[in-house]
């Protein structure tokens, strides 16, 4: 048997369907190319990255979006080199996709929504966002239909991608490196409100991760019913630990104002008691 008889070997046969090695050869070198050029494309985006010509997550989309595209080429040259007729697959098909549409309407909406988000770029692998039921995390993967982000607590939670579309979202990371946060403080009435300022200040100034530019700065806020209350506004590029650095800013407010013998009020509340007497 020489190699012409083992290419037109029929490894299956069914009706006027069959596959024979070669077309089983040719297959699996397309696969093996594509593997090939997806490896080289994943590469030059990596050293791109690298070289910080794009950021992470508008490589990571743009790269998902050519491996989906590849994908699909690869698979209707095999199907095509294996003798399946397309059209007549496609209109044959069309009734059953048509009553599949109605019970897969929510994934398909999810896979809409993860071609728009890839495509976009409102979203990127690497941003820290918050979902409308106040959860916070970082975007792990975006995926075709759903994306994976990790919360503050380090679980990884799987989001469906219409969420991101049709929900309000929160992107800290979008088209800026800091974001801005408070602290609201209240000191008692006669207290010293240019010590109180100047203190709150050095408070922010002492935690590495504040940003030294924009610098922070204080807000004499309101005078409420037992206190005057203070913000002290600042910028981080650590948005994803933002609540444990109010923490360290809140610890040494408390350490400052016992220093300084400034006060932070109890609430206070007058009560009146009415007696009804006969």
């Amino acid at each position: 048997m020489n190699l012409k008889d083992i290419f037109n070997y029929d490894l299956i046969s069914v009706g006027k369907f069959s596959i024979n090695a070669f077309d089983l050869f040719i297959s699996v070198v397309i696969i093996i190319i594509s593997i090939f050029l997806l490896r080289l494309i994943k590469k030059f985006f990596n050293n791109r990255v690298k070289a910080g010509k794009i950021d992470k997550g508008s490589a990571f989309s743009i790269y998902s979006i050519i491996k989906y595209l590849i994908w699909i080429i690869v698979i209707l040259m095999i199907l095509e080199t294996m003798g399946v007729n397309l059209n007549l697959m496609l209109a044959g098909s069309a009734a059953l996709l048509v009553g599949l549409g109605f019970g897969i309407q929510q994934i398909f909406n999810d896979l809409v929504s993860g071609i728009i988000l890839l495509f976009e770029g409102n979203l990127k692998v690497g941003d820290v966002i918050q979902l409308e039921n106040n959860i916070i995390g970082r975007v792990r993967v975006i995926g075709l239909r759903t994306s994976k982000i990790i919360t503050r607590d380090d679980i990884i939670m799987i989001v469906p991608n219409s969420k991101f579309i049709s929900d309000q979202v929160i992107n800290w990371s979008h088209e800026q490196g800091s974001t801005r946060f408070l602290v609201e403080v209240g000191v008692a009435y006669g207290s010293d409100t240019e010590l109180v300022t100047r203190l709150l200040l050095e408070c922010a100034n002492q935690v590495p991760e504040v940003d030294i530019s924009p610098e922070p700065f204080v807000r004499f806020n309101d005078f409420g019913d037992s206190a005057l209350i203070f913000q002290l506004l600042f910028w981080t590029k650590e948005t994803f630990r933002s609540e444990y650095i109010r923490s360290k800013i809140r610890y040494a407010i408390d350490r400052k104002f016992r220093e300084n013998n400034i006060t932070i009020p109890f609430p206070q509340r007058d009560v009146h008691m009415i007696s009804d007497k006969k």
